[in-house]
């Protein structure tokens, strides 16, 4: 990282740090992309002209114990936000970025109010704070190095659960007396376990407790899934 930092192109780089097990990411790769993140929104929607003002982690913080008014959206996607969230924030529903402007009338009854976006490393927020502001939203915020930076600073406080990662832990945290808010989508218990539907057809990513695992082996998202015959023969 230090050698990384010391080139001027990437010398202002937001470097995050959390704890892995060997094996938590695969190899390094670099790919040439259009777009970070793909929303099809339209083409005046550019980031780069019109974004959310950046809200710091420390300016949260002190939101939160000030009681200020403001509603936070999360823009990550639904099964993210069921393993964590931050206290008091709005889940829009969404499977996909490119869902936004189809759910966007969530939004009217808070058009104007303070809205704070945040999204897991503040990447996607620069591109839906641009929308909101592209639909009329007044007073926009976008969390500055996302929910990662948050939770690094301040363990425990604020973000319920634990936060949905894109690797192979699934999910991590800092540590921090924090509170479980995830549920099994069999029994309703509390849980912090991703796992896919052991369906083939359905594959569903879902948050399972350990009882209704089967024997430790597969488990699958619903009565339905379990009675298929078309199984996953090996999963991660």
């Amino acid at each position: 990282v230090t050698e990384f930092l010391k080139d001027e192109r990437f010398s202002d780089t937001h470097i995050k740090r959390s704890e892995g097990f060997g094996k938590s990411f695969p190899g390094l790769s670099i790919k040439v992309r259009n777009e970070i993140v793909g929303t099809k929104f339209p083409k005046e929607v550019d980031a780069r002209v019109q974004a959310g003002k950046y809200l710091q982690a420390e300016e949260l913080h002190d939101w939160y114990r000030s009681n200020k008014d403001f509603v936070v959206v999360d823009m990550r996607n639904s099964y993210e936000y069921a393993s964590g969230h931050f206290k008091g924030s709005e889940d829009l529903g969404m499977k996909a970025s490119r869902e936004l402007k189809d759910v966007i009338d969530k939004l009217e009854k808070n058009k104007d109010k303070t809205i704070l976006t945040v999204c897991t490393g503040g990447i996607k927020c620069e591109k839906m704070s641009g929308y909101l502001l592209y639909k009329g939203f007044k007073d926009v915020y976008q969390l500055h190095g996302g929910i990662h930076t948050y939770m690094e600073k301040y363990p425990g406080q604020d973000f319920l659960g634990t936060l949905y990662t894109y690797d192979n832990r699934l999910t991590m945290d800092f540590g921090g007396d924090r509170e479980i808010v995830g549920t099994c989508k069999r029994c309703q218990s509390k849980t912090e376990k991703y796992q896919n539907c052991a369906n083939a057809e359905c594959n569903m990513l879902f948050l399972i407790c350990d009882e209704c695992v089967t024997g430790g082996g597969p488990g699958f998202c619903s009565d339905v899934c379990e009675k298929t015959k078309v199984r996953v023969v090996e999963r991660v």
